[in-house]
């Protein structure tokens, strides 16, 4: 690593010649696949940007010239060369250096990234506002075919191309690889650029050597000969400049080409084609199973764990849509790229033509789903919890509006770890309960989730249910259909004195706290219809009330029960607990909810300093 030793700020990496940054593309991949293998991360997407990166520092004059890198899992090789290089071994954990770029962490991450597709729009802002300003600086926006699948990317395109003063370079990254297989019509649109360079470069090698008049001619030529040879561009009928597509990991066609773009003026747009993987032969084997990875031995490989005796939620979501498709004909199921995140691999290979991956188009898949319900089919659209913050209007203007009977499952709802606070779930209960005909449920178990997705799936609207990320309880699954009494909560453990209401997740945990108080446990189930009989019960038979959520307190589950009793007319001592008001950072899952008083202990600690002598002495039982 004698190179790579050396640069700790790109204005370092600048200093190198031409020929040194080939054996510095090397030890960096191979610095990056030792790291990863140790902490887990992003792993495909990274090896696959290592000499675009450098080229990027190599030619822009960083930080001066802002970088925007769409999603942001592909930046590890940024953070090693903007002077993060000692700290990746804290990667994704807590208190250490985050998967994806923050501006309060570099001053070279100038936009914080994780959700797709949102770089063209903040590097047009970047330098649009330099043009404002009067400084001469350069916005690239670095952006992968997978985003490009999003409507934002396009919006950004469409405004951009007609500001012909400004310096903005797009990348697109094309590796022909998002998360899951790539899909639909754009992929199909770059595999034709591809099949056509031999037209860019005879393009290329006609400028280097044709004499002024004749290049004059050739030019006039060109136009005329395009059009019969490759299609105008759709990116230059957006008004940008396209060149490419180019080899992402040849620094000698790269480097020369920024250089170029550099000095050129208005809206660019450069092509490079990579490979996920990149230099390590089981990743590019395999990108999907090292997209995202925990710890392992390179030269082993991942070595698939034997199989741990509880499932995760989603598992149990993976294996209910598989039959209930079998029992209901008119099941569809949607995703937004996320076919292996959501748990849908069976589904598509069991029933392809009733499986939907449109792509990263969050707001499309919404109203996708509300189109396939007015026509009579029961759409299911697997969506993580922080991505449907994504489609909120479609969900309010386009399903719930005009009452159409979508189903929501919403994975990674709660805190979900090592990627932080951009893939938290923690704002679903909040938003989702203040929708009028929607019902939203959250599961304490396996089963309940099991149950609560037959439930959502039978109710004649629009139902959400919400569930954390990894394993559960260990609770058995009834293999059965079966249904739940909507907006109906059920009493796990009697006490007195104390009422828990608890939701979702922390069920679990509030029985554990619950014993060493003597308290009173309600699973509520639902957060909407919320079980207002059962709320009154409670309260005429407990002195106190406790909300217990993995959700934001503010507009949260608890503020509904405190809304019911408000609207009842009756008044109770409430403790609302739950997610501050905050980002919650990356970090284990438990620690994380151990640090915002949302394990057992925490639980009872918070009822203890709350109510007081109203409570006996705290014993607690974690497990």
């Amino acid at each position: 690593m004698k190179l790579l030793e050396t640069i700790n700020e790109p204005a370092e990496l600048r200093k190198l010649s031409r020929s040194q940054l080939t054996p510095l593309a090397d030890e960096l991949r191979q610095y990056l696949l030792d790291s990863v293998s140790r902490t887990g991360g992003h792993l495909s997407s990274n090896l696959g940007t290592v000499e675009l990166t450098i080229a990027l520092h190599y030619v822009f004059n960083t930080p001066h010239d802002r970088i925007v890198w769409d999603v942001g899992h592909q930046t590890y090789s940024h953070k090693i060369l903007t002077g993060r290089r000692e700290r990746m071994h804290t990667l994704r954990q807590f208190d250490g250096i985050s998967g994806f770029p923050k501006r309060d962490e570099s001053e070279y991450d100038t936009f914080g990234t994780a959700h797709s597709s949102t770089s063209i729009s903040a590097a047009l802002g970047m330098a649009q506002a330099a043009k404002i300003k009067g400084e001469h600086r350069h916005a690239v926006a670095v952006i992968g075919d997978g985003s490009m699948t999003a409507g934002m990317a396009f919006e950004a395109l469409n405004n951009g191309g007609v500001q012909e003063d400004v310096n903005l370079l797009v990348v697109l990254n094309d590796n022909d690889m998002s998360i899951s297989p790539p899909v639909g019509a754009l992929n199909r649109y770059l595999a034709r650029l591809m099949s056509g360079q031999f037209y860019a470069a005879a393009k290329t090698v006609g400028k280097s050597v044709l004499p002024g008049p004749v290049r004059e001619l050739a030019k006039r030529l060109e136009e005329h000969a395009k059009g019969m040879v490759v299609p105008a561009t759709m990116f230059e009928e957006f008004g940008f400049n396209y060149i490419g597509p180019i080899d992402g990991h040849d620094l000698e066609s790269l480097i020369p080409t920024l250089e170029n773009i550099r000095k050129l003026k208005g809206p660019q747009f450069l092509h490079v084609v990579t490979k996920k993987g990149q230099g390590y032969k089981l990743a590019e084997a395999e990108p999907i199973l090292y997209h995202g990875t925990g710890k392992f031995n390179p030269t082993e490989g991942i070595i698939a764990p034997a199989k741990a005796g509880k499932v995760t939620y989603t598992e149990v979501f993976g294996n209910w849509l598989c039959d209930m498709a079998a029992s209901d004909k008119r099941l569809v199921g949607i995703t937004p790229a996320m076919r292996e995140g959501s748990g849908m691999v069976r589904f598509e290979q069991q029933y392809p033509e009733r499986y939907f991956d449109v792509g990263i188009a969050e707001q499309h898949s919404v109203t996708f789903a509300a189109g396939l319900a007015t026509e009579g089919l029961k759409p299911v659209v697997a969506i993580y919890s922080t991505f449907l913050q994504r489609a909120y209007d479609q969900l309010i203007h386009d399903v719930a509006l005009q009452n159409l009977d979508v189903t929501f499952a919403l994975d990674r709802a709660g805190l979900v770890g090592a990627d932080g606070a951009t893939h938290a779930g923690n704002y679903d209960m909040a938003f989702l309960r203040c929708i009028p005909n929607m019902v939203v449920m959250a599961a304490s178990d396996e089963n309940e989730c099991r149950r609560m997705l037959t439930t959502g799936f039978h109710y004649d609207g629009p139902a959400a249910v919400r569930y954390p990320r990894g394993a559960g309880i260990g609770a058995l699954i009834d293999q059965e259909l079966t249904s739940i009494e909507i907006g109906k909560g059920e009493i796990k453990r009697n006490g007195a004195g104390v009422a828990i209401l608890a939701f979702g997740s922390m069920v679990a945990p509030s029985i554990a706290a619950a014993a060493g108080l003597n308290a009173t446990v309600a699973n509520m189930r639902f957060v909407k219809p919320l079980d207002v009989e059962l709320v009154k019960q409670l309260a005429r038979e407990h002195d106190y009330f406790v909300t217990v959520e993995e959700g934001c307190i503010m507009g949260g589950a608890g503020a509904a029960v405190a809304e019911a009793l408000a609207t009842q007319g009756i008044v109770k001592p409430i403790l609302m607990l739950g997610l501050p008001d905050k980002f919650i950072d990356h970090g284990d899952p438990a620690s994380l909810l151990a640090g915002v008083g949302l394990d057992a202990t925490g639980i009872a600690a918070s009822v203890r300093q709350r109510f007081g002598a109203a409570v006996p002495r705290l014993v607690v039982n974690n497990s």
